[in-house]
């Protein structure tokens, strides 16, 4: 379901930057160089909305998500959540936070601790964060499984009982066990089979509006992007290229980059003949990324200006934010 456009902004991130530092040396290191994972971006995620991140690997929109909730420090910029300036948070007062921001990992084999049950799994952060114990928290428990499409039972088993769908629904409700506000989705259903991705989805879709969450949904899948969310930013080598609403961005890409994304969604009927883009060379590396536009050593539409200057994320009308020296700016332009 679409949301408002002026919509409450319930997350704001303003010029983020998270830089990996490489150093050369075991006793006497010093920094030679730094990997430029998030280098400057910035964007909203209005209240109740769903904000598709989408890009190729190793774009940086896995790096964005865990610099929003400090799951790892952000080299600079501000993640204003409710007004709440996270980096600049303390110990204690991040603690609390964390009970509205949660994240569910890419990986539900590997982001389930083996060695617990699930019920001890789920019932891991009321007791963190003093919510519930003893029979009210079982009864929290059994309850949450209950909500994302399990039963009560399944709270006495491990994790290595259960499917890959079935440990990704785990996953869920574990970020649910607070009741958050935001949940930041970090590919969660890249690892599963296509029926079970569907499943899935729907399964976040009937939560949040039973719930009112927010979602920013990082993927690489644009078919489930345009399924879930609302709008959608483009992220290419640590940049955001461009966001817009996601039946905009699907009817009237305007960066090549997204361009070519969308020109390599299969079609389902063969009758449809799409153009196909293919981009030439391979992606640049994170720690030497180009002059000027960082897309220019692969745009088929690349001018002069592209590789000496760098593009402003300007919006060209409508919300229709584009970092592209071939998209002028709209008058009147807006915040995104």
């Amino acid at each position: 379901m679409a949301r408002a456009a002026n919509a409450e902004v319930l997350l704001e991130v303003r010029n983020l930057v998270k830089h990996f530092p490489i150093r050369q040396g075991i006793i006497f290191s010093r920094q030679i160089g730094a990997v430029q994972a998030v280098d400057n971006i910035t964007f909203n995620v209005h209240k109740g909305e769903t904000l598709g991140l989408v890009g190729e690997s190793g774009c940086g929109k896995t790096t964005a998500g865990r610099c929003i909730l400090r799951l790892i420090e952000p080299t600079s910029g501000d993640v204003i959540f409710d007004g709440r300036n996270v980096p600049q948070l303390a110990k204690d007062e991040l603690r609390d936070l964390r009970k509205e921001m949660q994240i569910i990992f890419q990986d539900p084999y590997g982001s389930l601790n083996p060695r617990m049950t699930v019920g001890d799994i789920i019932g891991e952060p009321l007791h963190i964060h003093k919510i519930a114990k003893g029979a009210e928290r079982e009864k929290r428990v059994r309850e949450i499984l209950e909500t994302v499409g399990l039963s009560a039972f399944h709270a006495r088993r491990f994790p290595h009982e259960f499917s890959g769908g079935q440990r990704q629904r785990i996953g869920i409700a574990r970020a649910l066990a607070v009741n958050p506000r935001l949940i930041i989705c970090d590919e969660p259903v890249s690892a599963l089979d296509v029926s079970i991705q569907a499943q899935v989805i729907n399964l976040l879709q009937d939560l949040q509006e039973e719930f009112g969450l927010t979602y920013l949904f990082i993927a690489h899948d644009l078919s489930v992007v345009k399924h879930i969310s609302d709008r959608v930013a483009v992220m290419y080598l640590g940049k955001i290229v461009e966001l817009t609403g996601k039946e905009e961005l699907y009817r009237n890409p305007k960066h090549p980059y997204t361009q070519a994304l969308l020109s390599a969604i299969p079609e389902a009927d063969p009758t449809i003949k799409k153009e196909r883009i293919i981009l030439r060379g391979d992606v640049p590396s994170p720690i030497n990324p180009p002059s000027g536009c960082r897309f220019h050593t692969r745009c088929p539409k690349v001018m002069d200006i592209c590789r000496v200057q760098e593009p402003e994320f300007v919006d060209s009308g409508d919300g229709h934010y584009v970092a592209c020296h071939l998209v002028p700016a709209a008058e009147g332009a807006g915040k995104n």
